[in-house]
């Protein structure tokens, strides 16, 4: 049984990676482009995409909650039951998606300090082109 809802929640995990992934490629492709130019975004985009997959598959399929279905020695594995099995799949799903909630939080973040940065350094670019001409 450990292996069946080992199997499970990896594809509830994975599959709910890929769905976020297709999600938010659109967004974080349109403010990779505006941050590091349209030549880094399709890469980075690629690497982001990536980067959540790894981060909610290894969010969500949590080895240790796993153990407790595996008997050993001394005890028995908790049996896995209908109410477990849902526990256990929902967990996964929520788990996968917090752990990609973090990893989105933090990239938002960055692009927007970065974006800031850039507007700070246009303005002053600006004001500088403006205050030579006079």
């Amino acid at each position: 049984m450990f292996y069946a809802i080992l199997a499970v929640t990896l594809t509830v995990s994975l599959l709910t990676s890929i769905l976020v992934v297709r999600f938010f490629n659109g967004a974080v492709k349109k403010i990779l482009a505006r941050v590091v130019g349209e030549d880094l975004a399709e890469a980075w985009s690629k690497y982001m995409s990536f980067t959540i997959v790894v981060v909610g598959v290894s969010g969500g399929v949590r080895i240790s909650d796993l153990e407790r279905f595996v008997p050993n020695g001394r005890e028995a594995g908790l049996e896995l039951t209908g109410v477990r099995w849902t526990i256990q799949i929902y967990r996964a799903a929520m788990d996968t998606l917090s752990q990609i909630a973090w990893v989105m939080l933090l990239f938002f973040l960055c692009t927007m300090v970065a974006y800031v940065i850039m507007r700070a350094t246009e303005a002053w670019r600006e004001e500088r082109r403006g205050s030579s001409q006079d």
